[in-house]
């Protein structure tokens, strides 16, 4: 009874293993499917699960409202990422107006201490190593730590004739 039981269960295919291995491939990749749905059901919010399930409504009326609720829910998100968009728009140029200001200040003021060391150089003694503001620039050092420049210490090199 139970050999024909195996013969009958399955038909003519009973016995044949390629079959029994592809039905326990497909069980198992529709097995792992299901548990990805249910994963990404679980991680998904109210909104986006309306997406996801399957509803089946009773009219078309119930269809049409439930569709009209889900699309005025999309269209407040997309009415506040519009207003996002703008207010970070807004923010943004501030920000770039503010950066363009300081940029001109600096500018404007490195123009001012450029003409400075240019009218005192004049006045720098000439047996001075600050008489040469191109050499006193090439042996500056940045410090990071400190956050300034390392300039050499005035020296006068006085010349003696023998």
């Amino acid at each position: 009874l139970q050999m024909l039981e195996q013969q009958v269960v399955g038909g003519e295919q009973a016995k044949n293993k390629d079959l029994k291995e592809k039905q326990k491939r497909r069980k198992k990749y529709a097995d792992e499917r299901r548990m990805q749905l249910v994963a990404a059901l679980q991680q998904s919010n109210e909104d986006s699960g309306d997406w996801v399930l399957l509803n089946v409504y009773d009219s078309i009326q119930e269809e049409v409202r439930a569709k009209s609720k889900l699309l005025e829910k999309m269209q407040k998100k997309l009415r506040a990422a519009e207003t996002e968009i703008k207010d970070l728009q807004s923010e943004f140029e501030l920000e770039k107006i503010d950066y363009l200001g300081t940029i001109r200040r600096l500018e404007r003021d490195l123009l001012l201490f450029q003409q400075l060391l240019d009218q005192v150089q004049s006045l720098v003694r000439r047996d001075c190593n600050y008489s040469n503001l191109e050499k006193i620039r090439r042996e500056s050092i940045w410090d990071e730590e400190t956050g300034c420049w390392k300039i050499p210490e005035p020296v006068i090199q006085k010349t003696r004739l023998p």
